[in-house]
């Protein structure tokens, strides 16, 4: 089964307690590090904590798998409960999406952990959601 779990905003401790129920459990835990960061960044320490708390060694993966080279995660998804940790919540951007599709189209069972993100935030701001167009998203610059 494959498990996309959204992370939140802040820090390693912003996952639900589903969330990381469901971290634990899984025998391979990917980490979608191009649509967003957590705000304590993506640097080696960063990374051990949230290593740390999950108890499981994360693979970082970037546009390029996520996007192209996806079969081989739902392949083993097929096999074993693997995650995708998203930061934010996993919807706001198309490629989450597409890659539930994928799943659907291969058989793999799908099953998602959402949590707060930057739309949720806007309030902070006095902005409401109703009250303002369309949304984009801009992915994180690659050299490729």
């Amino acid at each position: 089964m494959l498990y996309i779990v959204g992370l939140g905003l802040g820090d390693e401790r912003d996952i639900t307690v589903r969330g990381l129920d469901v971290v634990c459990s899984c025998s391979k835990i990917y980490m979608e590090a191009y649509t967003s960061l957590l705000s304590l960044g993506l640097n080696p320490a960063a990374l051990a904590n949230l290593e740390k708390l999950y108890g499981k060694e994360i693979m970082v993966v970037d546009r390029e798998m996520v996007e192209q080279r996806v079969n081989q995660v739902l392949l083993e998804a097929a096999d074993t409960d693997v995650a995708l940790l998203v930061v934010g919540d996993l919807f706001g951007a198309t490629t989450h999406i597409d890659l539930v599709v994928r799943a659907k189209k291969m058989g793999v069972e799908v099953k998602v952990i959402h949590n707060a993100s930057v739309m949720n935030a806007m309030g902070v701001c006095g902005l409401q959601l109703y009250r303002y167009g369309e949304t984009i998203s801009i992915p994180l610059f690659t050299e490729e």
